[in-house]
């Protein structure tokens, strides 16, 4: 069973507008999905490496749609000492991502409704 959905936002690099609709499809299909419950996306680190505007394009659109999200979890968080972690992968099973415990800077994770 799939519980998880992975896109890619940042290569190659889009606009704002387009992030948003990607993301917004994403969100569509898990929530039609009889077994999708998180999507992971891939924003990448900015040119600096500490994040950039994608990932912020990500993180605010997520924090808008909290209506529809159940949890947001940041990459760099994203481990098994983590209590958002932990409660989604009580609730949704354990799956396999190699970004556990990675502190990944450049994804974010998605808990959908």
């Amino acid at each position: 069973m799939t519980l998880l959905l992975v896109i890619d936002v940042a290569h190659p690099p889009r606009h704002p507008d387009q992030v948003e609709e990607e993301l917004l499809a994403a969100l569509r299909e898990i929530r039609a999905s009889p077994t999708l419950r998180i999507l992971k996306v891939i924003h990448g680190h900015g040119s600096s490496g500490k994040g950039g505007s994608t990932r912020e394009v990500v993180r605010n659109w997520s924090f808008r749609q909290s209506n529809r999200i159940r949890g947001i979890i940041a990459g760099e968080d994203f481990s098994l000492f983590d209590p958002a972690t932990m409660q989604l992968r009580k609730e949704v099973g354990n799956f396999p991502d190699e970004d556990l415990g990675a502190s990944n800077r450049g994804v974010t994770y998605l808990w959908v409704r």
